[in-house]
Order: structure tokens, then C-alpha cells, then sequence
């Protein structure tokens, strides 16, 4: 007969395969980074790496694990990025006025189990998106592309098509990741430690840029190749301290996944396809202020340098695919996040948050970024917590990134267009459902 433990691990196992199965193409929000995980963690804007208090933990910082008890947590956010670019001046390779990506909605799951050990120790099993890139420009009308898909072109100069951003149709890309974490937490006086391998997946579709054939080191590889997958391993290590009863705090460091090449698209992202997930830290205080409201405050540092798909400039005068080819030109960016939970009473927890990070995009890049605008600076975060029993609570959290935007000069296949701007922008609403599930020790 199966015990009461193996029914709840192979519920946990069940509904993180679902999740793994209904995972969604999106466009996160610190770049393309999500600004936090589970309910809990985003109502607070991603900020709490010393205040772990429930299964989540092990994705935030799996130091955190112990002292919760067994526990599992299932939380599905539904994103609603607007994403638009705006060409202006004279004629350019990208039309001009404003032309809106479609594609509006997403479902993104999280799940997390936790089991306790001991009074001293912990382990749990956690599925959750790392974020993502998302972009679909249909039937965009381009005279530039009508006079270069016709005569008097000459045909070995024609483009392939009469419309679309690049003159390639419908033009977007969508990018999905996912970590598949297992770890271990270990609580020794006031320090805690938690380790998780992770095991990376990741999906990426990219269409409409037939017109780069000729600066690519595999034109058969560069557009329209339907979905490719590739996998990964990495690691996340934390710590936390409690300097006291009310003060605590953490850090905890994710290597960079070095992940599988996106075959298909080959001759599209540097090395040959190579695509990993970039390292990054966050480190952070928490302080109960009173035993019921607790500040927490964090820095996050996020290396989009070590995916040189993603950091390489746009304008390196290779091919695309080739070694060292061209990227996103992305930055490296710092991330400062707070966050306030009040447990008001037996039932009711109110939570906030706020997070700023820098801009990754730069103005010399804006045109290949056309198809992945991940240009939000601001998050501003709520939510709270309701307690059905002792056993079952119900979450939510709500984030709203305003408006920002980037604006640089076009650059097309055969070199910068002074003349012709482009303004790439984007703002952002998220809604967060979470469920959680006691199972005591």
C-alpha cells in the first residue's frame, strides 16, 4: 500500500510533468529573466532570498528550505506583455509607424515540493520558468519590401517576400525555458545551506528572417525551421544567516546552464547555434520588524554575457552562426528589489514589492531587438495569501511594468541607415494564482 508520503511525491510528480507538458512560450521581465517565483516571491517583486517560508524556496534560495515542514506549492501566472515598435524618417528595411506584435497572453506554471527530513534538514523537487522571449509581427505592410521583391530589382538581389518587419513574411521568434531542480538543505545553529542540480529545457521557434540569408554561415539554418529543444545542467548553491530572531541574511548563486545547440537555427545564433543560460546571483536582508511584518530587501546581478547569442553586438561584421557571430547586444544588468509581508491575522497576509533593474538593450541594437524588446525597467508588485485551514491556503499576486522604451538608428544587412529610427517599447501586466498544500512533517 502505498504510504502517505509516495502519494504526495507522486502528486508532486504528476503535476510538475503537467506543468512541464503546458509550459508556454512568454517574455519575462528583468530582460528576459523572471522577476520572481511562485505567488509568494513575485507579490513581494522577487525580493525574500533571507525569508524563505514556504516550498518556493528552493527555487529562490534553497537554504530556505528548512524549518517548513512538507509542503507543495502549484502557482500559474497569466502574462500579458504589449510589445510595438516604431520606425520613423526616411525609407528604411523596417517599415515606418507603429506595428504592434500580436500574441498577447500566456499561462506560465510553477510548482515546488518540499519534504521534510528532519527538525534539521530538507529536500524537494521544483519545476519553474526561467523566463523567455516571445514575438509575432503578422502582415505588416512594407514598400520597401514591394520594391524589392519585384522588378526592376535585379533577382539575384530580390528579397523574399513583399512584406513583413524584415522582409521575410511573418516575422517573430518565441523562446521558452524551464529548470527542473532537486535539492537538499542542511540547517547547522544559525546557517543554513541548500544545494540544487538543475537540469535546463528550452525551446526556440524563429520566422520571417529569410532576407539575413546572405550574412549567415548557414542559410539553411537561419529562419523557418519550426520549433528546435535543446537541454542543459547546471547548478544553484545558497546560504542564509540569522544574525538574530528578527534579522537574517542570504545569498544564493546559479551557475550558467551550459545547454544543447538549437540545431535548426544553426546559422542564426553564434557558435553555431549555441544558446545558454546565462549565470546570476542575488543576495539579500530580511528584518521582521514585528513578529508580523517582515522587510526584505535584495541585489540581484544577472550575466547575459555568458550566452554570447545574447550579449554579442548585433553589429559584429560576421555572418550569423558563425563563432563570435552576431547576438542581441544585451548587457549584463543589476537588479535592486524590496518587498513587505504583513500576516495580519490567522487568515489574511498582505504582501508588496517593488524592483528596478538596468537597461540590457542599448540604442545600437534596437533593430534585431524588434524581436525580443525586453526593454521594462519597473515593476511594481501586490498580492496577499488567504488561509482556508491548517493544511490549505489559496495566493495571488499582481505585477504592472509601465511603459519604456529604447530608440536608435536601423540597421539593415548591408549596414547602419542613419536616416530611419527605430523605437522599440513594451509594458507588462501579470496576474499570479497559487495553491498550497500542507502535509506537515
Amino acid at each position: 500500500m502505498i504510504n502517505k508520503t509516495m502519494r504526495t511525491l507522486t502528486l508532486a510528480v504528476a503535476l510538475a510533468s503537467t506543468s512541464a507538458l503546458i509550459a508556454t512560450d512568454a517574455f519575462a521581465t528583468e530582460g528576459y529573466f523572471t522577476h520572481g517565483a511562485g505567488a509568494r516571491n513575485k507579490a513581494m517583486g522577487g525580493a525574500g532570498v533571507a525569508d524563505g517560508r514556504d516550498a518556493t524556496a528552493l527555487i529562490v534560495n534553497p537554504a530556505g528550505m528548512v524549518g517548513n515542514g512538507t509542503e507543495l506549492d502549484v502557482a500559474i501566472s497569466f502574462f500579458s506583455p504589449k510589445r510595438k515598435f516604431t520606425g520613423a524618417g526616411g525609407p528604411g528595411f523596417t517599415p515606418n509607424g507603429t506595428v504592434e506584435s500580436t500574441e498577447n497572453f500566456f499561462a506560465i506554471p510553477n510548482i515546488a515540493f518540499v519534504k521534510a527530513i528532519d527538525d534539521t534538514s530538507s529536500w524537494g523537487v521544483s519545476i519553474a520558468a526561467n523566463g523567455g522571449m516571445n514575438s509575432d509581427y503578422r502582415d505588416v505592410v512594407n514598400p520597401t519590401c514591394q520594391a524589392l521583391a519585384n522588378p526592376p530589382t535585379p533577382p539575384a538581389q530580390r528579397v523574399p517576400f513583399d512584406n513583413g518587419v524584415f522582409c521575410g513574411g511573418n516575422a517573430g521568434i518565441n523562446l521558452s525555458q524551464a529548470l527542473i531542480s532537486v535539492g537538499y538543505a542542511k540547517q547547522m545553529g544559525n546557517f543554513k545551506i541548500g544545494i540544487a542540480p538543475i537540469l535546463g529545457y528550452q525551446m526556440f521557434e524563429g520566422n520571417g528572417l529569410a532576407a539575413f540569408g546572405g550574412v549567415t554561415s548557414a542559410p539553411t539554418k537561419l529562419t523557418n525551421n519550426g520549433t528546435s529543444t535543446s537541454t542543459g545542467f547546471g547548478g544553484k548553491i545558497g546560504v542564509e544567516f540569522a544574525l538574530s530572531e528578527q534579522f537574517r541574511i542570504a545569498g544564493v548563486y546559479q551557475t550558467k546552464i551550459s545547454m544543447g545547440e538549437f540545431k535548426e537555427y544553426a546559422g542564426l545564433f553564434a557558435d553555431g547555434g549555441d544558446f545558454d543560460i546565462p549565470s546570476n546571483f542575488q543576495i539579500g536582508i530580511s528584518a521582521d520588524v514585528t513578529p508580523d511584518f517582515t522587510i526584505n530587501a535584495d541585489f540581484r546581478h544577472i550575466k547575459y554575457s555568458d550566452a554570447g547569442s545574447v550579449s554579442n553586438s548585433s553589429r559584429t561584421p560576421l555572418p550569423f552562426g558563425s563563432v563570435d557571430g552576431p547576438g542581441f547586444g544585451w548587457q549584463d544588468i543589476d537588479v535592486f528589489k524590496v518587498g513587505a509581508e504583513w500576516r495580519a491575522n490567522d487568515q489574511w497576509t498582505l504582501r508588496g514589492g517593488y524592483a528596478h533593474n538596468q537597461q540590457p538593450i542599448s540604442p545600437d541594437h534596437v533593430t534585431l531587438n524588434i524581436l525580443a524588446p525586453g526593454v521594462v525597467t519597473d515593476h511594481f508588485t501586490a498580492g496577499g495569501e488567504f488561509k482556508v485551514n491548517e493544511r490549505q491556503s489559496f495566493e495571488f499576486g499582481v505585477m504592472y511594468a509601465p511603459t519604456d522604451s529604447v530608440t536608435g538608428i536601423e540597421v539593415t544587412p548591408q549596414g547602419p541607415n542613419p536616416g530611419h529610427t527605430i523605437t522599440i517599447e513594451m509594458k507588462q501586466f501579470e496576474a499570479t494564482f497559487g495553491w498550497k498544500m500542507k502535509f506537515g512533517n
